[in-house]
């Protein structure tokens, strides 16, 4: 996979389209998906689009109580199972509870992450961004790979964003050890390292026919801004003076229901068969990059984030740091 490989399909969906949308026809009853996030935002969207297709839907929840709240109203085989993204025993007790109860998984959804957060650190010293939705997601993964592989073409769906853009992998400082944090540039190195995994995953997924790939969902208002305060979304266009919503916000941004959209339709369509790997945007597979685009900020693929030598790179560094963990 290169930018050679990001060449959008005759997709009949669009920015706007729906999670139910994306769904119409298909009948996923036998089906098991896990949605890391499943209880918030665009993860409950997915987790909810899946179920109400027949779908049995696995939601790691790092509070129980927030969980069944959320999932109260939500129909379907939906069963949360204690997992915290941030700690790597949690995740080790979380994959051996759901490999006693199941004979393989068919679809993974790597949904959650934290977004510019103040400086932390999880694990043995990692930055929390990239511990997190990095980190986190490829100690789960791992776990579960024995589910995967069992499954007959199981697919992998890790969530992206356009914020790789910010930032690719930072080789020599990784972890914010001498370099000044920017919780911004640590987000963008986490959201490449996303769409670096799920490069290298689908290479290693090849044997069962199985398929990776990351995906940018748009803009949302969801609990993902929690770190952000009103007067930096001001900064940022994404609300007006008086904390609504901007102009920009409501042309662009997405409801939650059309951000799990590309999601879903990454985890099932057959448009994407033979194209392991890539990165996906608006329901389509993202064009590399235009660097004359007035809109290069928001929209395609830019190349250290699709880079195969860049994957196999971070996938050995990760390794590492798991067994290190």
């Amino acid at each position: 996979m290169s930018a050679a490989d990001q060449v959008p399909v005759a997709s009949p969906f669009h920015a706007k389209s729906t999670a139910a949308e994306v769904l119409a026809g298909l009948d996923l009853t036998g089906k098991t998906a896990i949605v890391t996030g499943g209880y918030s935002g665009i993860g409950l969207e997915t987790t909810r689009a899946l179920a109400a297709k027949g779908a049995k839907v696995i939601v790691p929840v790092r509070t129980a109580e927030k969980a069944e709240t959320a999932l109260a109203d939500v129909a379907g085989d939906i069963t949360a199972v204690t997992m915290d993204l941030a700690d790597i025993p949690s995740i080790a007790s979380f994959a051996n509870t759901v490999a006693a109860e199941l004979p393989h998984l068919d679809l993974l959804i790597n949904n959650a992450g934290i977004m510019a957060c103040p400086m932390g650190r999880v694990g043995p010293g990692w930055e929390s961004q990239f511990g997190v939705n990095h980190m986190g997601h490829f100690a789960l993964t791992q776990a579960i790979m024995g589910l995967l592989s069992a499954a007959k073409a199981p697919r992998v769906v890790t969530l992206s964003s356009t914020a790789h853009k910010m930032s690719p992998v930072r080789w020599g400082d990784i972890q914010y050890i001498e370099a000044d944090y920017d919780k911004w540039q640590a987000y963008g190195q986490a959201k490449t390292a996303n769409a670096l995994f799920a490069n290298a995953l689908s290479r290693r997924l090849k044997v069962t026919n199985g398929l990776a790939f990351s995906v940018h969902p748009g803009g949302i208002f969801t609990p993902l801004q929690r770190h952000l305060p009103q007067e930096e979304m001001i900064a940022l266009g994404w609300l007006d003076d008086d904390g609504a919503p901007s102009e920009l916000a409501k042309q662009g941004f997405k409801t939650p229901e059309q951000g799990a959209a590309t999601t879903l339709w990454a985890a099932t369509s057959p448009l994407l068969e033979g194209k392991p790997g890539v990165y996906c945007e608006d329901c389509n597979i993202a064009a590399p990059t235009d660097p004359d685009s007035p809109t290069a900020r928001f929209f395609g693929v830019d190349g250290h984030a699709t880079d195969d030598e860049a994957a196999e790179r971070l996938w050995e560094v990760s390794e590492a740091l798991l067994q290190d963990s």
